[in-house]
């Protein structure tokens, strides 16, 4: 099953076209990364999808629904890349709070559990959320939608403000997921996740798709065995 379909979407600002002509499609149980150099389009794509922003034109579906449908989002939990929750309220009252909205009761044994997963200290819930790091913060926006229980996952740069340790814990966990049928969709800098996480990548440069496939067809179409410089390789061809 198709689970997010964009078909020549094109996405201006002011005299500036930044998604040109977009099809791209992602599958029910596939991890899919979006890389790109800052201003190539990635968040904006993103933003498209969710229905944050309109487009100028093509069509964008989720689970076969229009992304304008009113519930075409009921199935997916989005992260977004500058996360900033409440500074008034702790971190448990955030998780109950968004729990809450999703009209779901929450799980705090379950919380309890993903806390111990992505390296943050269950005491931490406790406290304030004005007291955390941004990378305390960044777990927490990740508790949140890992905990949302959503067959979708949309997030954009889901590494940002996390320390190498924490990185390690989340991918393997999202091994888990993975075997248990999620789909996740991400945008990032990082292309070694890319290359550890992903079934398929696509290169948005300067808001085109320069190549859509495995990281595996990446290497071998750009002539390297290496995804940085078969990354490198694309999008300087392209400039």
């Amino acid at each position: 099953m198709t689970v997010i379909q964009f078909k020549d979407v094109c996405k201006d600002y002011r005299i500036h076209r930044i998604l040109d002509h977009i099809d791209l499609q992602i599958e029910q149980g596939e991890f899919f990364g979006l890389v790109g150099v800052n201003g190539a389009g990635k968040t904006t794509l993103i933003k498209s999808l969710l229905d944050l922003c309109e487009i100028e034109q093509g069509d964008i579906y989720l689970f076969g629904v229009p992304h304008t449908t009113y519930n075409a989002r009921t199935h997916l939990s989005f992260l977004p890349e500058h996360f900033i929750p409440p500074y008034y309220l702790t971190g448990q009252n955030f998780l109950t709070y968004i729990a809450r909205l999703q009209g779901q009761t929450f799980n705090l044994a379950r919380a309890h559990e993903i806390c111990c997963t992505l390296d943050f200290a269950v005491t931490a819930l406790n406290q304030p959320v004005q007291d955390y790091s941004k990378g305390m913060a960044q777990k927490l926006g990740l508790i949140a939608s890992i905990l949302s229980n959503k067959s979708l996952l949309v997030w954009d740069e889901p590494m940002s403000g996390l320390d190498p340790k924490a990185r390690a814990y989340l991918k393997n966990y999202l091994v888990n997921l993975k075997g248990i049928g999620k789909t996740l969709f991400f945008s990032t800098h990082l292309l070694p996740d890319v290359e550890a996480l992903c079934d398929r990548m696509a290169i948005l440069h300067e808001g085109r798709l320069k190549f859509v496939g495995t990281p595996a067809e990446c290497c071998r179409l750009f002539a390297t065995p290496n995804l940085e410089q078969a990354y490198l390789n694309c999008i300087e061809q392209h400039e």
